[in-house]
């Protein structure tokens, strides 16, 4: 792994993976681009042999995704912080749930909310449709595809990235999450071929999206001002979209993704609810309980349903093809919900990445999906099931058709889908660059210029090559390498949460009595808990007492033959001992200040528009604060305090190790 660069970010890139992933998506790229007929020929092929032959390690990997995340949310697992114990969510709630949203399946909520249900109902893979049990079964094939296996696959990716990363100072990639397996060996070949899976994996899942996104922004503009509908169009369309989501990348993660997600979220709630209150409003919530209990009472036989008995190309076209996409998407998603979950517990993470956005599907999808079979069981004449069948981009707009407003309702459907289209492009460039400059949390610019500018010229070259077809293979195809790595992170981060428990349960041991010399009377210890301490005497305490003691405690290791140093900072005083790989242990005093509420110090009752800050030498370990002061101990006291650390250490690479 290169390591991150001290002065200015001029190139800030891991070479393996860099060349690597660009030089073999360039090969596909032109292959495509020289010889489109046989690249069709060789897609179709591909995704056949996928489907025949690991069709059913897909259906049993995706089931395996969604048992551990739920696991690990209910399991004492849950509690775990993804950063330290101390640190807190970097974002609110909304803009959470909003990046999540975005950054997961916006595009295709719209190109498929209306198609697939539609879809279905006229050609379900088992029995007639046209009737109500075609339409009752519809929804049901439809919300299993959107539901909580697909967020399970970003959760399992997303929940090791975030726990290596933020808890334990790994890079935030891919071979992170393989750490406990291979230990430092996720530095070399077995790690640049993980990650390089993973930005494979991520272009042409993205790219996917970008493809099916830009049929239905063409077909919205051809419905509003007579647009042509053709390829020639939908890469223009490609290029131009992809300069905004240059312009979005470029602004970083807070000034453009967060923004952009938050717009999206508003514009899609208002599109929500206008089908809401022009359709069948009371039938819509009849149905959209009923959609909920059938989901949740059918799920097991369909997860395990590969139709083997009775085999027909259905399931590549449809159930396996979302497997794909979804799993081809997890670098992305995963990391990108990775990154913006920092603080949150394992179980905020798991519940608010599955149930959240999983809600909000379940809405989207019954008020479109049944408001379509409404029409089609009711009208005999809306003829929506050929309209669909024959060009499906342009389902959605068929759909606004048949509602009042519909030219206002089908232009915020193709701003909604230019906004999902910016937003999937400009956080897939910035997690390939992450994956690609070694895991920098900040690339540089010109690198994601760079890979934003290469997700279109995929898109459209896949489009070239193809259409659907090419855009479903390059997503099933780029996936199948990556279950086997996905596989491997579970089994990693249980490992990691198993040595955090050891961990724990070492530390719950009482630390070793405090050496006798240095007694403090109680009324010394009194004045100490219930008085504050100001900056100044917290930071001559560390200079004065802290360090010295500590530098004891590192001299006496460096006889032992141990490598140990401290080292001063303006706010705190570390030593570190290191006895290799992840075992080493670190003890730090650090100058941290609180704002006193007044109501419990009455000393500290000042002006409303001035604050008090009083300050603490806290404990902090590789895990983070301890939350405990040691304000005013004396040199023997804090030597004994970093003794009984210490032990508990040792003890738990005992249990570790044993």
């Amino acid at each position: 792994m290169s390591k991150q660069q001290s002065g200015p970010r001029a190139v800030q890139i891991n070479p393996p993976v860099f060349f690597a992933s660009a030089g073999l998506i360039l090969f596909i790229v032109v292959f495509a681009a020289a010889a489109p007929s046989v690249a069709e020929t060789v897609f179709t092929g591909v995704q056949g042999w996928i489907v025949d032959t690991f069709g059913w390690f897909y259906m049993l990997a995706v089931a395996v995704f969604l048992v551990f995340s739920l696991g690990l949310a209910f399991s004492g697992f849950g509690a775990v912080k993804l950063g330290p114990d101390h640190s807190e969510p970097e974002f609110s709630y909304r803009s959470w749930f909003a990046m999540l949203f975005s950054a997961g399946m916006g595009i295709g909520l719209l190109f498929f909310g209306v198609a697939e249900p539609v879809l279905h109902f006229a050609s379900p893979p088992v029995g007639e449709g046209g009737d109500v049990q075609a339409a009752r079964n519809a929804m049901s094939i439809t919300m299993f595809h959107w539901g909580l296996h697909a967020w399970s696959i970003y959760a399992v990716v997303g929940l090791a990235l975030a726990y290596f990363s933020f808890r334990h100072g790994l890079p935030l990639t891919i071979r992170s999450a393989l750490y406990p397996l291979i230990g430092e060996r996720i530095h070399g070949p077995i790690g640049h071929t993980v990650d390089t899976f993973a930005v494979l994996g991520t272009m042409f899942g993205v790219a996917t999206s970008l493809g099916l996104g830009v049929m239905q922004v063409n077909a919205g503009l051809a419905y509003l001002l007579g647009v042509p509908e053709n390829t020639l169009v939908q890469i223009v369309l490609i290029a131009l979209i992809t300069l905004f989501a240059t312009g979005s990348v470029v602004a970083g993660l807070d000034a453009g993704i967060r923004r952009l997600s938050e717009l999206n979220l508003v514009l899609a709630a208002v599109l929500l609810l206008f089908v809401l209150f022009t359709g069948p409003t009371l039938y819509l919530l009849g149905t959209l309980v009923q959609n909920t209990g059938n989901y949740f009472s059918q799920i097991v036989h369909r997860t395990f349903n590969l139709r083997a008995y009775a085999p027909s190309d259905w399931m590549g076209a449809w159930t396996l093809f979302y497997w794909g996409w979804w799993i081809a998407w997890s670098p992305f998603v995963g990391m990108f919900i990775a990154r913006v979950s920092r603080g949150r517990t394992i179980r905020q993470f798991v519940f608010g990445v599955l149930f959240v956005p999983f809600g909000f599907t379940l809405m989207w999808m019954t008020f479109f999906g049944n408001t379509a079979l409404n029409i089609e069981l009711n009208d005999a004449t809306a003829g929506l099931s050929a309209l669909v069948a024959e060009n499906i981009p342009v389902a959605l707009f068929q759909f606004f058709e048949r509602l009042p407003l519909s030219t206002l309702a089908s232009g915020l459907a193709t701003v909604l889908v230019v906004t999902f289209f910016v937003t999937s492009s400009d956080s897939g460039s910035l997690v390939i660059d992450i994956i690609t400059s070694g895991g920098s949390e900040e690339p540089p610019v010109w690198q994601r210029i760079f890979w934003a500018l290469f997700e279109g010229v995929v898109a459209a070259v896949l489009l070239l090559a193809g259409g659907l077809q090419a855009l479903q293979t390059g997503a099933i195809a780029s996936a199948l390498p990556f279950v086997f790595v996905m596989l491997l992170i579970c089994y990693g981060l249980y490992q990691g949460l198993s040595r955090e428990r050891l961990k724990k349960v070492a530390f719950a041991i009482p630390p070793a009595p405090s050496l006798p010399a240095g007694r403090v009377t109680w009324q010394k210890r009194l004045k100490n808990i219930a008085s504050h301490a100001d900056r100044p005497s917290v930071a001559a305490f560390i200079q004065d007492t802290a360090r010295p003691a500590l530098v004891a405690v590192a001299q006496e290791l460096a006889a032992q033959n141990l490598e140990a140093h401290t080292e001063l900072e303006d706010d705190r005083v570390r030593l570190r001992v290191n006895l290799g790989d992840d075992a080493d242990f670190l003890y730090c005093v650090v100058l941290r200040g609180y704002e006193a509420p007044g109501f419990a110090f009455p000393e500290f009752r000042l002006p409303r528009d001035r604050k008090h800050t009083y300050f603490r030498a806290e404990v902090y370990l590789a895990e983070g604060s301890q939350h405990y002061d040691v304000m005013g101990y004396t040199e023997e006291q804090l030597i004994g305090d970093v003794l009984g650390q210490y032990e508990r250490h040792m003890h738990y690479l005992h249990l570790a190790l044993s």
